[in-house]
């Protein structure tokens, strides 16, 4: 091989080695992620329970004719509201006046029989003070006594009788709104019938069923000892909330949802509340005083349970283990793990890592809470 060859690929060998042996340049470092914060507040905050609930009535009358006839009046508008006694509908009374007469003229024809059978009972008693026999005594007073049953059982017949003139007139058994007209007037009615009249619901007070978790049966327990807890209702369409108390707890815990059925009663004067409606519902048990609260969007969930990131010295994050005892008012209680006056991390925690410097966008003021774009 000629000698210039030899020197050329031996330049070249040098020439790559040199290439692979200077150092590699230096890459920037990221710039820390930008994120937004809040301050932990110390406030007293409600204990509060919410929860889904129903509105139901507290009574329900479907009303039937007791006796069969055919209607001659209707009283009434349908939906609107009716009071205890009103009159709802009138049944042809012709029949039961008739039956009425007759059997108040056989309390006339057994009451005369009564006292003809008295009469006959002092004669044969005088007669008997002398010739009279001890037989005829006796049956004298036999007929006595039957005649008295008599003269009671048709006024026990004529009381029926009456009774059942008093049912052609239909009233309304309690207060309450009034549903649809089911039976109009000349139509022929009787308590065997599949539809009502009418169906009458009591709205006022009206009553609101909802559930709460088993946890929180202790201080629902505790809660009761100092009175009816305080239960508001939301209808979802703005305006004030519904104002009630707690009137009932059930006494089994549900074992398939793990929830305790319970429910509130509300005056419902201004008939807000309307049967078939959801509402959310709102159970306050009391206070708690000096409690930790941070936005619900600082707290994370982990492996190992809450965690919310601490900004500290230098801006440098530290994920710190919490307890959230509830929340209330998109603000989460902590329990433990965080003191008053500690900045949290409220968004961007999914670019921060334990120990990274974070760019904190905008520090809160003292006493504000939140920064940035704090939810």
């Amino acid at each position: 091989m000629p000698t210039r060859y030899l020197v050329l690929a031996a330049g070249l060998a040098l020439a790559v080695q040199l290439g692979c042996a200077r150092p590699p340049a230096a890459r920037p470092e990221s710039p820390p992620p930008p994120v937004s914060v809040a301050v932990a507040e110390q406030q007293t905050v409600p204990v509060q329970i919410r929860s889904i609930g129903s509105v139901k009535v507290i009574s329900t009358v479907s009303v039937r004719p007791r006796v069969p006839g055919q209607i001659t009046e209707v009283h009434f508008t349908e939906g609107t509201d009716v009071k205890k006694g009103d009159k709802l509908f009138t049944i042809d009374a012709r029949p039961y006046e008739a039956a009425v007469k007759l059997a108040e003229a056989n309390v006339a024809k057994s009451t005369a029989l009564y006292k003809g059978a008295e009469l006959n009972l002092r004669r044969t008693t005088q007669i008997g003070l002398t010739a009279g026999s001890q037989a005829e005594l006796d049956a004298a007073k036999t007929a006595v006594d039957s005649a008295r049953a008599a003269v009671a059982a048709d006024e026990a017949a004529a009381n029926a009788a009456r009774l059942q003139a008093e049912f052609t007139t239909i009233t309304a058994p309690i207060d309450g709104r009034a549903g649809a007209i089911l039976a109009t007037r000349g139509n022929l009615v009787a308590s065997t019938d599949l539809n009502p009249l009418v169906v009458i619901n009591q709205i006022s007070p009206i009553t609101v069923s909802f559930s709460v978790p088993e946890q929180q049966l202790p201080l629902l327990a505790a809660a009761r000892l100092a009175g009816p807890p305080r239960v508001e209702a939301d209808l979802r369409g703005g305006g004030p909330l519904a104002a009630g108390t707690l009137q009932f707890i059930d006494n089994t815990v549900d074992p398939g949802t793990g929830t305790l059925a319970c429910k509130a009663v509300f005056a419902n004067e201004d008939r807000k509340l309307w049967p078939g409606l959801f509402v959310d519902v709102t159970l306050t048990l009391g206070e708690r005083p000096n409690s930790v609260l941070v936005p619900v969007a600082a707290v994370q969930a982990g492996q190992q349970g809450n965690y919310v990131y601490v900004v500290g010295a230098g801006d440098v994050a530290e994920a710190r283990p919490v307890a959230v005892a509830f929340e209330t008012g998109g603000r989460a209680v902590v329990a433990s793990g965080l003191r008053p006056g500690e900045v949290v991390v409220t968004d961007g925690q999914l670019r921060v890592a334990p120990g990274m410097k974070v760019d904190v966008r905008s520090k809160p003021a003292p006493g504000t809470g939140t920064a940035g774009g704090a939810k």
